[in-house]
């Protein structure tokens, strides 16, 4: 299985600046041909957590200043985050075959229904295999499968290849650009590494850090914490970037 991706306070309820049109919602089972993955909407809490990591820049354009910051670090975050546009952002999970898109489904429905009540999520911890078609169970994987296994996220993102035409009145994104991450196992492997990175940057650059507060993890750590898990197997790739054809006129 794959996943496709195109805070608590009141903070969420301020409105993103994002300039442009916002994308159509498309249809209910997205093709992607480059890639060659079917997708479906996945109701996901990553998307909250991107959309409270863009609230955070839009109010600290130039990321969250450090408590006693170093005047190299002071150069790297204000030139990184600047960079840093805000996006529309959604989550789909994705399958290379339909008939995966449809245990996806199956998967849905039968926890959206059994779930609602008692009994029902009775059936849902006693017999976790049967109603996810052998995606969950019990035992947990083996030594080997976690070992065999691997995780790949795909972001097709749709832009601008000028400023100046996202402020144009029913313009569309001219650009098209698709990014990967992929790495080991991502539960017992992927998040273990993951955590232990974040910890060691905390202990090892507290002075370059926010003094503290509730924050999404990507506006405090930034490019630094993409470095370490670069060394440590999960890799960030650019897959293509290319130019959108031009809309037939009318």
């Amino acid at each position: 299985m794959m996943i496709l991706a195109m805070s608590y306070n009141n903070r969420l309820l301020l409105r993103l600046q994002i300039p442009g049109p916002r994308l159509p919602k498309g249809p209910t089972i997205e093709y992607q041909e480059k890639i060659g993955l079917r997708a479906l909407k996945l109701p996901s809490a990553d998307a909250v957590v991107v959309r409270r990591t863009l609230v955070t820049l839009m109010e600290n354009p130039h990321g969250l200043p450090g408590i006693n910051e170093s005047p190299e670090h002071i150069g790297k975050r204000e030139a990184y985050w600047s960079s840093v546009k805000p996006v529309h952002f959604g989550v789909k999970i994705a399958s290379k075959s339909l008939l995966g898109i449809y245990r996806i489904l199956g998967v849905g429905v039968f926890i959206g229904l059994l779930c609602r009540f008692s009994f029902g999520r009775w059936l849902l911890l006693k017999f976790p295999s049967f109603f996810s078609f052998g995606w969950f169970r019990k035992t947990g994987p083996s030594e080997d499968e976690v070992r065999s296994a691997s995780f790949k996220m795909w972001f097709v993102g749709y832009g601008f290849s000028d400023s100046n035409l996202a402020s144009e009145r029913n313009s569309k994104p001219d650009m098209e650009i698709i990014t990967r991450v992929m790495g080991p196992e991502i539960g017992y492997v992927t998040t273990p590494i993951s955590l232990v990175q974040c910890a060691l940057i905390v202990l090892s650059q507290r002075e370059n850090l926010p003094k503290g507060g509730v924050y999404a993890p990507g506006i405090v750590f930034g490019p630094d914490l993409q470095e370490r898990l670069q060394e440590n197997g999960i890799s960030f790739d650019v897959v293509s970037k290319t130019a959108l054809p031009s809309p037939a006129p009318a």
